[in-house]
């Protein structure tokens, strides 16, 4: 007759002789061990314990099962045998799939006798971790224990990742995001902070380099406010001489200035219930930000060559890729006027600080006859942007125009050679060498069109190679 033992003795509590690992040193980890052998399950739990690893001991397979229903771990190890006078291993297989079928992603260690090891060997190829022989070495079995524990907490991380971006995606199903492409963890962040603070009133202030997309954003920071039915007015501060940017802010009347023949609204009047977005707020005048402020605390303002005030209600959000605060301290911006506008502030990141949406966006900007090859998709992933989203779209759309087939190659993006990786710089083996293009020019006379034809290639694919080859043309 089997006595079965459900054991809850406390693990021993010794100096660690081998410190685990620091990547799992902030939580002690929890082995389950299932085994109806009180002494291989004290054996065990003091050999972990000296390892400041917590054990549980189950003495039957449905005592662990329940053990690992009530609380999770981060290992199991499990014996193979549990009934009187039974070496067959099946019942250590059945108890092997039951926690399979629960806890997929759990590593099970198997121990084994001689008698049932090729059932051990059957479920490590089903997915079992490792199988270790009665009697085990202890300094073997504590590299494959903490070897599997890092390896646990690692799957664990990435599961909470994993679910946390999805709760992310499904946060900004909800928002109206106005067809912004993205991928990358990091975007998606920002576009839940820009969702998030659009149902507010408060400025908002978009920070980054040029070409990222913030006028975008602040077009998904309209769409998601309380002002989303009213209109979006967009004005670049910098694309303004000096002298015209009161009367672009206010409006002005006629004969206000020199060539003002009629009155005219301003961008406030024509953004009332709505937004105003100041692009490049930076560079907007000293003469400029007195007036930008007034209007910001008080809600009204006077045409240019008027000295009637008009009051409007506007959301007002502004972009920058300047350093404020340097400008603060050169004199150049006003403190009062940075701390109105930057109630909030989102800063949306250059295209190489969120990688993942560079594929994503370029297929986006490509016409549907048109793809691109591999060797591309790398040498898109290695350039560095610094124009951003904007270089990127220009890079992809010229290179559609001017390919000749249906797929893009990396000759086709007209990259700088330094930016492409060697591994795929003229990586096809089908590329035409020199002498082949010598052959294709002499027989076209020259033209590059019909030896491009007769290569394959388009013609810009066909110049830059010429290019990079030295070839004479002439």
């Amino acid at each position: 007759m089997t006595i079965f033992f459900l054991f809850a003795a406390r693990p021993l509590r010794h100096a660690s002789r081998n410190p685990i690992p620091l990547s799992y040193a902030s939580h002690m980890p929890t082995i389950l061990v299932i085994d109806d052998n009180p002494a291989v399950a004290t054996a065990l739990e003091t050999l972990f314990s000296l390892h400041d690893i917590d054990t549980r001991i189950a003495a039957s397979p449905e005592a662990g099962l329940i053990a690992l229903a009530q609380s999770p771990v981060d290992l199991v190890m499990q014996d193979m045998n549990f009934e009187e006078d039974t070496t067959s291993g099946e019942e250590g297989v059945a108890l092997f799939r039951e926690i399979r079928a629960h806890h997929p992603d759990l590593p099970v260690i198997l121990l084994t006798a001689w008698t049932h090891l090729e059932a051990a060997v059957e479920l490590v190829k089903a997915g079992a971790a490792d199988y270790l022989a009665k009697p085990w070495d202890d300094r073997k079995l504590m590299v494959t224990v903490n070897n599997l524990l890092e390896l646990s907490q690692t799957r664990q991380q990435l599961a909470r990742r994993n679910a946390g971006d999805r709760r992310r995606r499904a946060a900004l199903d909800e928002y109206t995001l106005r067809g912004f492409v993205h991928a990358d963890p990091l975007t998606e962040s920002t576009l839940a902070l820009a969702c998030q603070v659009a149902r507010s009133d408060l400025p908002v202030l978009i920070t980054g380099p040029n070409g990222s997309g913030k006028e975008k954003l602040a077009e998904i920071v309209h769409a998601n406010s309380s002002v989303r039915g009213g209109p979006f007015i967009a004005l670049n501060c910098g694309a303004l001489p000096a002298d015209l940017i009161e009367a672009e802010l206010f409006g002005a009347e006629a004969g206000a200035y020199t060539g003002a023949n009629r009155a005219r609204e301003g961008k406030f009047e024509a953004a009332d219930g709505g937004t105003l977005f100041l692009d490049e707020i930076g560079t907007l005048p000293l003469a400029g930000q007195v007036k930008l402020l007034r209007v910001l605390e008080t809600g009204q303002f006077q045409r240019l060559g008027s000295n009637r005030e008009r009051a409007v209600k506007v959301r007002v959000i502004s972009a920058t890729n300047a350093d404020l605060p340097a400008l603060i301290a050169a004199g150049q911006f006003r403190e009062d006027l940075f701390y109105r506008l930057n109630a909030v502030e989102v800063r949306l990141p250059a295209l190489t600080q969120r990688p993942d949406d560079i594929l994503p966006l370029a297929r986006h900007f490509l016409p549907a006859d048109k793809s691109l090859d591999s060797a591309a998709e790398h040498a898109l992933l290695a350039h560095r942007w610094p124009g951003n989203v904007r270089e990127l779209r220009n890079t992809v759309q010229r290179a559609a125009l001017l390919s000749l087939g249906a797929r893009i190659g990396v000759d086709d993006l007209g990259l700088p050679a330094a930016a492409i990786p060697q591994s795929v710089q003229s990586s096809d083996p089908g590329e035409p060498d020199r002498t082949t293009i010598e052959a294709a020019l002499a027989r076209a006379g020259g033209v590059l069109a019909q030896a491009a034809s007769e290569l394959g290639m388009s013609r810009q694919a066909l110049y830059r190679r010429i290019e990079r080859l030295g070839i004479a043309r002439g």
